[in-house]
């Protein structure tokens, strides 16, 4: 009996035996590469999410400066409405006294035709608008008279402004509308023109308003709407 022949493998035992040698090489060869591939794709991911976190920063950046920018520009758009209120105002009140300027004027001008022009009745006052204080009617229509021929001079309206030169010669104002309107011009004065509660309360004690609906009157607008 040969007993070589169960010491030594048989060859089919040795090539299989290398195989398996083999291929756990090889595995082991395959882990270093699955585990670059990996890291490749968190770094990739990694950058990726960087540089959407950038742009979101600049993105919020952008929005906020576009609602600072909206936000200014809204307050510029209420300072304008505000204003062009102010300006409307102003231009009714223009308007409305260059229509009385005209008026007086033409009045004027007819009622010197007469035989007795010297002596005209200028104008009739509705009874229900009493003076509130004597002679305010006398005082306004000399200063609208005034006001009138200064315009009716400097438009080269000549025989306009004699007629209402006449009429400003032979009739002195009583002085009380300038003292009143003095009087609260001071009263502004000495309250560094600020609408205080003691201003308001005398404003309230004159029968004078210092409120335009719900506006609040600048002193100079009250000065103007009153005396």
């Amino acid at each position: 009996m040969n007993f070589e022949e169960f010491i030594r493998p048989s060859e089919p035992l040795e090539q299989e035996y290398e195989a398996e040698i083999e291929y756990e090489a090889n595995e082991v060869e395959s882990e270093p590469e699955e585990l670059d591939v990996q890291k490749a794709v968190v770094e990739s991911l990694a950058a990726d999410k960087a540089a959407q976190d950038e742009e979101i920063s600049r993105l919020k950046a952008d929005n906020d400066s576009l609602r600072a920018r909206i936000a200014e520009n809204l307050k510029l758009i209420a300072e304008f409405e505000l204003q062009k209120s102010q300006n409307d105002f102003l231009k009714s009140q223009i308007s409305e006294m260059k229509t009385v300027l005209e008026n007086v004027g033409d009045v004027l001008a007819r009622n010197s035709e007469g035989e007795m022009s010297s002596k005209i009745a200028l104008l009739e006052r509705n009874i229900e608008c009493d003076d509130r204080f004597p002679g305010e009617t006398h005082d306004h229509v000399l200063e609208v008279l005034r006001e009138a021929r200064d315009k009716a001079e400097a438009e080269g309206r000549t025989r306009r402004a004699q007629l209402l030169e006449s009429v400003l010669v032979a009739n002195e104002p009583n002085g009380t509308l300038a003292k009143k309107r003095a009087e609260l011009e001071k009263l502004f004065k000495d309250n560094a023109n600020v609408i205080s509660g003691v201003v308001i309360a005398e404003l309230e004690k004159l029968g004078i308003s210092h409120k335009h609906g719900e506006e609040y009157l600048l002193p100079s607008e009250i000065i103007k709407r009153t005396y």
